[in-house]
């Protein structure tokens, strides 16, 4: 009986190594070699680049229309220094706050909180913008929540001083 099945897996082992010479054999094995595999690659690569391309140009033809959208928000001596003024940009349902800081500054942002969309209002007195729903504060500098619940920073609106006007230029998204 040893016999017999020595001979049966002499026979099953002389299969399967049938089988192993019948995939050296294939000739698609040839032709997936090291060399086509970096052709495809490269190949690949150039396509994704190119079809990708007119999203570039678009996001650029935009990003030019967006810098014209420039709004006049107040002129340099109608905010006196820790004063703010509530605007609309880049809509006007879009409500934005300018401020001009403690040591001369202009900044703005938009005037809702990132918590529950409640507005928010500067305080003179304790230099914040604070959004008076849930108790949310927000650093007058940089728009970061200093306390409440809000956890994202205000959307920054970029600001250009040109000729004696304050003027809305764009916005920043920030997260972080």
């Amino acid at each position: 009986m040893t016999e017999d099945r020595k001979k049966n897996n002499q026979s099953a082992n002389d299969q399967d190594m049938m089988k192993l010479v019948d995939n050296l054999n294939r000739k698609e094995d040839v032709n997936l070699n090291r060399r086509a595999f970096l052709k495809a690659s490269f190949g690949t690569t150039v396509a994704l680049g190119l079809a990708t391309t007119p999203f570039g140009v678009i996001s650029a033809v935009r990003s030019e229309k967006e810098d014209s959208n420039q709004v006049e928000i107040a002129s340099v001596d109608e905010l006196a220094i820790g004063e703010a003024k509530n605007f609309n940009y880049p809509t006007e349902d879009e409500p934005a706050v300018l401020i001009r800081t403690p040591d001369d500054r202009y900044v703005a942002y938009n005037n809702k909180c990132t918590h529950l969309q409640c507005p928010v209002f500067y305080e003179k007195k304790d230099n914040v913008l604070l959004c008076p729903c849930h108790k949310g504060y927000f650093d007058v500098n940089n728009g970061h929540p200093v306390a409440g619940p809000p956890q994202r920073e205000l959307p920054k609106i970029l600001l250009e001083v040109k000729d004696g006007k304050v003027l809305a230029v764009g916005r920043e998204y920030r997260h972080g």
